[in-house]
C-alpha cells in the first residue's frame, strides 16, 4: 500500500489490568507472542522483519502512566503517586481503569531521574532497530520531559499522539517530529479542527488519522444504514488532503467495525476483520499515499468557506505550491461549488485563482484538490510629477450644488430669485482658506466674483440675484489664504501673550508686494485691521487656486478589507524597564500574537531618536537623563527614516524578524510619520528643505498656539524642496518596500498636501499594487474622505468616539452608505498610543469586551494598542491619555495577569477568520432591540446564506435583558418560524421559536453574544 513506517502497539508484558497501553514491564514481551527470549531481542526480530519489508519500526509509549502493579514501581516507589484515572489508547474517550500510577514530574530530581530512565530505555531500543516512537499521555507528562527525550535521541522518530491533548502549543519546542490532527473526529464542517490545525502548527507537521482508534472505529459512528464502503473513503480523502502524511489503525484498509480492545484483543481479530470486510480499501490508501508524497509540505490550513456552507473548502498553504482542497462532507447528496474558481474568495487572504478548473457540483463523498496560482498583479497607475498639477490640486472643491448629475444639466431657477451656489471646499494642515463664486452670462467672456462664506463642516456659500433671462455658467474656485493664515495665528499668539516681533516682520514681507508705502514702525493693529486685508485681496495673490471639474476603481488586496492589527511598541517587549526591547525580542512573542488571531503587528516609528530638544516621561518639555524620547521625532547623528534605531537592531535583525512572523502568519506594518527631529540628517545635509524664521531659528512644528520643539517639517512648495522632498519621501517608502514592507500606517496625513499623497500613493502602488496605506487623520470628516479618495486604503475613524447605540447606528450607517462605501474601508482601532478613550477608563473588563466586540463584528479591519488585551486604562487627569505613556519610556506588561481578555480576543478573531460575513463593514444591518443600551445587527455570508447576528450592551456595570426581533423574514420565514442558532462564543447549538426572544447580556458573563443563524 506504500506505507513507508509500522507502528506497534506496545508488545510489552502488561500489568494484572492486561491493557497493553498500561506499561508495566519492559523486559519481556507480551506471552500472547510467545517469544521466549528478551524483550530487546525480540523488537530486533520485529524491526528485521520490518526491514525487509522496506518498512521502519515504530513502538508506542506511554510515560505518563505505568501499571500499579509495575517492577518499576515497586524498584522507585519514589517514583510514582496512585492516580484517579488511566489513559487508554484513544485519548479522547473517558478514562476506564483505576489501577495505575502515573510519574511525580512536579519535583526536579525526580524528573530527571525518570527521564533518564526512559532515555536509557530507548536507546536501549533504538540499538534493538527502533526508528522512532509514537508518544502517548502527553496530557500527563510535561514538555521539559520530552525535550530531554528528542534531544539524547536525535535520530529517532518522534510523533506526538496530539488529538484530544488540551494546550497542546505547550509542546511547542519539545522535538516532536510530527503530531497527529483529530482528522477521524472531524464531521468535514465544524470550526474546531481548523482551530487545532493552527495549534498543531506550533508544534511540528501533523499526521491525519480517518479513524479515532481501535476501540471507536468509524463504522460504530455512522447510522444504520449509511454506505460504510462511501464513509470510509470520504475520511481516507479528508485526512489525505489536510495532513502531512497518514497514520490508520490496523483493520482500516478492511473497513472493519471490529473492536480491537487493548485488554481482550487477541490475534484471531485481524483475520476475522479480514473475512468480514465490507470493503476492501488497500488500493484507495495506496491511492492517497501518493497524493500525499505529490502534495506541497503543508504550513497551514486556511478556511474558504464558513461552516454552513455546502462544501468546505480549504486552502492548504504550502508556499509557493498552494491547493484548493474542496470537500462535500455529505456522503448522499451532490453539493454545489459556490464560488467561481477563476477568482477565489477573499477568505483566502490573497488574490488567487484556479484556471480551467471543473466546477460542476462535488458528487457524494466528493474531495477535490486544485492547484493555485496567484493572480498577476496590475502595474502602472502613477502620473508624473509637475509643479502645476501640484499647486492646482492641492485645494479641493468638491460636491458642488445645485447640480444636476448623470451628464452636462443645467438646473432651474427664475429671474430675481435669489440663487445659492454651495461646495464643500478644504486643504491640508491648518490654514485660512478663501472662495469666490463665479458667474457668467453665456453672452460675456469676464468672470464676475462673488466672494463665499464658510459655513460648517468645510461648506461655503454664495448667493446672486440673476437680472437676466438665458443661460448662465458658474463655478467654484478656493484658494490658500495666505494673509488670512497669518493674521489668524498671530491673533492666536497675541492672545496667548505671546512675544510677536518676528511675526510683525514675517507680516512686513508678505505685503510688500501689495504695500508701497510702508514706514516706520508696523503695529499689529495695522496688521489686523480690515482695510489692510481687503488690500491685500484686492492684489490678487491667490496661491493654489483651484477651480471646481475621470473615474477609476483600485482593486486591492483583500488584506485592504480584512485583518486584525496589534500594535506594539519594540522597545517595550522586555521584562525588565532597564532593558530595551529589540527585533529580536518581538520575535519572541509573535507566536503569542498569532495565537490571539491577528494578522497585522504594527510597529510606531522604529527609526533613531532626535537628541536635540528630546521630550520627557509623560510629554514633559524637558528630558532627564537615560528619557529614551517619542518615536515620532525621528532622526538623529545615527541615521533618518531609513534607518533602525540601533538599539532595536539592524536591518538585518529586522528582516529577520519579518521572515519570523511571515512564518507566523503575521504582516508587519510600520509607521511613515513625516516629521525630523531638528538633528535628522536631512536638516543639515538639506537646510533649504525646511523653513526659517527671520532670525535664523529653526520653525519648529506648530499649531498657535501649541510648539512642537522636538520636530520640525519639510516644505513641501520650497523652490529647493520641490520636487526634491516629495521625490525623498517617496524613496522612504520605497525603501522599506524592497526590505520587505507591504503595509504602512500614516501618521497625520492630513497636515499634509493632498497631492503628496495622491501622487506618492499611485506611485508606489503602481509600481507595488499589494502596497496599503492605512490613513490616521482624526480630523475634519470630508478631510478624512477626501484622503481615502486620494489613495488611502483604510482609514482610522471616530469609532473610538462613539459609545451609545444611536451614536452607532448613525455612524455606521454612514459609512456602509453610498458614496462613503465606494472609497472609505474603516479600521476600527479600539485604542491607541495617543487614545485612552473615557469609555474604557471608567467601564472594567466588561466596556473592553464590548468595545472589543464591537470593532470586531462591525468592520472587516479592526485594532488594539498593546495593552487593551489586560484592561489598560490608566490616565492622565482629566486627559484621554495614558498615564505614563509609551511614547515616552517603557512600558513592561504582564500579559497573562488576572482578569486578561486574551482568550476573548482571540475568540473574536477565530469568529471573524471563519465566517465570511464579518470579513468587512459592508453588508450591515440594524434589527430591533426593545432597550436604548442593547444594539442588535447581522450580516449575511455571502456564499452559504447564513448570518452572523451580533447583540451588544452598552452598559459595563449592569444587566440588561431586551425582547429583540430576529430577521426571520431575511431568510424569507415568517414570524413563527423555528431557526438554527449556534452561539459561536461557546459553540452551543440550539432552535429559537418565533421572531421575538428574550436575552440577558451581563457584564460579569457576557456583555455580547455572537450567533450563527440558519434556515432549517
Amino acid at each position: 500500500m506504500g506505507f513507508s513506517d509500522v507502528c506497534l502497539a506496545p508488545p510489552f508484558e502488561p500489568g494484572a489490568s492486561g491493557d497493553i497501553f498500561i506499561h508495566a514491564t519492559f523486559d519481556r514481551l507480551h506471552p500472547a507472542l510467545r517469544f521466549g527470549g528478551s524483550a530487546e531481542q525480540g523488537i530486533a526480530l520485529a524491526a528485521e522483519q520490518a526491514s525487509g519489508a522496506n518498512l521502519r519500526l515504530m513502538l508506542d509509549i506511554a510515560p505518563g502512566h505505568v501499571a500499579i502493579d509495575s517492577p518499576l514501581r515497586q524498584s522507585q516507589p519514589r517514583w510514582f503517586t496512585v492516580a484517579g484515572g488511566a489513559w487508554v489508547a484513544d485519548p479522547r474517550r473517558t478514562p476506564h481503569r483505576i489501577d495505575v500510577t502515573v510519574p511525580r514530574f512536579d519535583q526536579t530530581d525526580l524528573t530527571d531521574a525518570i527521564s533518564d530512565w526512559w532515555i536509557d530505555l530507548l536507546t536501549r531500543l533504538t540499538r534493538a532497530g527502533v526508528a522512532g516512537f509514537r508518544c502517548l499521555t502527553l496530557d500527563l507528562v510535561p514538555a521539559s520531559f520530552w525535550r530531554r527525550l528528542t534531544a539524547a535521541l536525535p535520530e529517532a522518530l518522534f510523533v506526538a499522539w496530539t488529538p484530544g491533548v488540551k494546550h497542546v502549543r505547550d509542546f511547542a519546542g519539545a522535538g516532536f517530529d510530527l503530531t497527529c490532527s483529530s482528522a477521524g473526529w472531524w464531521d468535514g464542517r465544524a470550526s474546531w479542527f481548523l482551530d487545532e490545525q493552527a495549534a498543531l502548527r506550533d508544534v511540528a507537521p501533523a499526521l491525519a488519522t480517518p479513524e479515532p482508534s481501535f476501540l471507536d472505529r468509524l463504522a460504530q459512528r455512522l447510522p444504520p444504514d449509511a454506505d460504510i464502503q462511501a464513509a470510509y473513503r470520504l475520511a481516507l480523502r479528508i485526512a489525505a488532503a489536510t495532513g502531512a502524511g497518514l497514520f490508520l489503525p490496523m483493520g482500516f484498509e478492511f473497513a472493519t467495525s471490529r473492536r480491537f480492545d487493548p485488554v481482550l484483543g487477541n490475534p484471531a481479530d485481524m483475520a476475522a476483520a479480514y473475512q468480514e470486510m465490507p470493503a476492501d480499501l488497500t488500493d484507495d490508501i495506496a491511492a492517497a499515499i501518493r497524493l500525499i508524497a505529490e502534495l506541497p509540505a503543508t504550513k497551514a490550513l486556511r478556511p474558504i468557506t464558513g461552516p454552513a456552507a455546502p462544501v468546505t473548502a480549504l486552502l492548504r498553504e504550502g508556499g509557493r505550491d498552494t491547493r484548493l482542497v474542496v470537500i462535500n462532507p455529505d456522503i448522499i447528496h451532490s453539493a454545489p461549488l459556490g464560488f467561481p474558481l477563476a477568482s477565489l474568495p477573499p477568505s483566502t487572504g490573497d488574490a488567487l485563482s484556479v484556471d480551467g478548473a471543473d466546477e460542476t457540483p462535488l458528487r457524494p463523498g466528493e474531495v477535490r484538490i486544485f492547484r493555485c496560482r496567484p493572480a498577476a498583479d496590475i502595474p502602472g497607475g502613477g502620473f508624473t510629477l509637475a509643479r502645476p498639477w501640484a499647486e492646482a490640486t492641492r485645494i479641493a472643491v468638491e460636491a458642488v450644488q445645485p447640480v444636476v448629475p448623470g451628464g452636462d444639466f443645467a438646473a432651474k431657477t427664475v429671474v430675481g430669485k435669489e440663487f445659492t451656489v454651495s461646495a464643500d471646499i478644504f486643504g491640508d494642515g491648518h490654514d485660512v482658506l478663501a472662495a469666490d463664486l463665479l458667474w457668467q452670462s453665456a453672452d460675456v467672456s469676464a468672470w464676475q466674483r462673488i466672494p463665499m462664506r464658510r459655513l460648517a463642516n468645510d461648506r461655503w456659500e454664495a448667493s446672486v440675484r440673476p437680472d437676466r433671462i438665458g443661460l448662465y455658467r458658474f463655478a467654484v474656485e478656493g484658494w490658500w489664504d495666505r494673509w488670512g493664515t497669518f493674521t489668524h495665528d498671530l491673533s492666536a499668539k497675541v492672545a496667548a501673550g505671546q512675544d510677536v516681533r518676528l511675526e510683525i516682520q514675517e507680516g512686513r514681507q508678505l505685503i510688500e508686494a501689495t504695500l508701497r508705502r510702508c514706514d516706520g514702525e508696523m503695529p499689529v493693529e495695522v496688521l489686523l485691521s480690515d482695510e489692510l486685508a481687503k488690500a491685500v485681496k484686492q492684489a490678487g495673490d491667490r496661491p493654489f487656486a483651484s477651480r471646481s471639474p475621470v473615474h477609476s476603481v483600485r482593486v486591492d488586496r483583500p488584506a485592504a478589507e480584512f485583518a486584525s492589527w496589534y500594535e506594539l511598541f519594540p522597545r517595550s517587549v522586555t521584562h525588565d524597564p532597564a532593558v530595551h526591547g529589540t527585533f529580536r525580542s518581538v520575535t519572541e512573542r509573535l507566536s503569542e500574537i498569532s495565537a490571539m488571531g491577528f494578522d497585522v503587528l504594527y510597529f510606531p516609528p522604529i527609526h533613531p531618536i532626535g537628541t536635540v530638544n528630546r521630550k520627557g516621561r509623560n510629554n514633559s518639555l524637558r528630558a532627564k537623563p537615560g528619557d529614551l524620547g517619542s518615536p515620532y521625532a525621528i532622526g538623529s547623528a545615527e541615521g533618518g527614516h531609513d534607518a533602525t534605531h540601533p538599539v532595536l537592531g539592524t536591518l538585518d535583525d529586522f528582516r529577520s524578524m519579518l521572515r519570523a512572523a511571515h512564518a507566523h502568519g503575521l504582516e508587519i506594518a510600520i509607521d511613515f510619520a513625516i516629521q525630523c527631529a531638528p538633528d535628522h540628517p536631512w536638516v543639515t545635509q538639506h537646510k533649504d528643505w525646511f523653513r526659517w524664521r527671520p532670525d535664523g531659528s529653526m520653525h519648529y512644528a506648530e499649531n498657535p498656539p501649541k510648539k512642537y520643539e522636538d520636530i520640525v517639517n519639510p516644505d513641501f512648495y520650497g523652490e529647493a524642496s520641490f520636487p526634491a522632498v516629495w521625490n525623498a519621501l517617496r524613496d522612504v517608502i520605497q525603501f522599506w518596500v524592497v526590505q520587505g514592507v507591504r503595509i504602512f500606517r500614516v501618521d497625520n496625513p492630513h497636515t499634509k498636501p493632498l497631492p503628496f499623497w495622491q501622487w506618492m500613493i499611485a506611485d508606489i502602488q503602481g509600481r507595488h499594487p499589494d502596497v496599503l496605506f492605512l490613513s490616521e487623520a482624526f480630523t475634519r470628516p470630508k478631510l478624512m474622505y477626501r484622503l481615502a479618495k486620494a489613495g488611502f486604503s483604510q482609514s482610522y475613524t471616530y469609532f473610538t468616539w462613539r459609545n451609545t447605540k444611536q451614536e452607532i447606528v448613525e455612524y455606521l450607517t454612514e459609512l456602509t452608505a453610498p458614496p462613503v462605501a465606494h472609497f472609505f474601508r474603516p479600521n476600527f482601532f479600539v485604542n491607541t498610543p495617543d487614545i485612552n478613550p473615557v469609555f474604557l477608563q471608567t467601564s472594567g473588563r466588561a466596556g473592553f469586551l464590548i468595545r472589543a466586540a464591537l470593532a470586531a463584528t462591525l468592520s472587516g479591519l479592526w485594532g488594539v494598542y498593546s495593552g487593551f488585551e489586560i484592561c489598560e486604562s490608566a490616565p492622565l487627569p482629566g486627559r484621554e491619555e495614558y498615564l505614563d505613556s509609551e511614547k515616552y519610556e517603557i512600558r513592561v506588561r504582564d500579559y497573562a495577569a488576572p482578569g486578561n481578555i486574551v482568550a476573548e480576543i482571540a475568540a473574536l478573531n477565530r469568529i471573524r477568520r471563519r465566517h465570511p460575513a464579518l470579513q468587512s463593514h459592508l453588508g450591515l444591518r440594524f434589527h430591533t432591540a426593545f432597550n436604548d443600551q442593547v444594539i442588535l445587527y447581522g450580516k449575511r455570508d455571502p456564499i452559504d446564506g447564513s448570518m452572523v447576528l451580533v447583540a451588544v450592551s452598552f452598559d459595563p456595570h449592569i444587566a440588561q435583558e431586551a425582547v429583540i426581533e430576529v430577521p426571520l423574514w431575511e431568510f424569507g420565514l415568517p414570524d413563527q418560524a423555528a431557526i438554527s442558532v449556534t452561539d459561536l462564543m461557546t459553540e452551543e447549538g440550539f432552535t429559537w421559536y418565533g421572531k421575538n426572544q428574550r436575552i440577558r447580556l451581563d457584564p460579569a458573563d457576557w456583555p455580547f453574544r455572537i450567533w450563527r443563524l440558519e434556515a432549517h
